[in-house]
């Protein structure tokens, strides 16, 4: 048997911010490097699409720590 793997509740942190803690919350849910979701957020931004506006909304409904 193998131990059950545990996940942190997705929320925004107060360290380690850059604007509004969306890609660090992000990154901290899926075990990954803040800034590795930071670089794959701005590359996304090249490609067509409201990826700004999920930004700001993932913001808002995103609880702070």
């Amino acid at each position: 048997m193998s131990a059950p793997v545990t996940r942190r509740a997705l929320s925004r942190p107060r360290h380690g911010r850059m604007i509004g803690g969306v890609c660090a919350g992000l990154a901290q849910r899926f075990g990954m490097k803040p800034n590795t979701v930071r670089l794959l957020a701005v590359l996304s931004c090249l490609l067509p699409g409201p990826q700004f506006v999920a930004y700001l909304i993932l913001w808002a409904v995103i609880p702070s720590e």
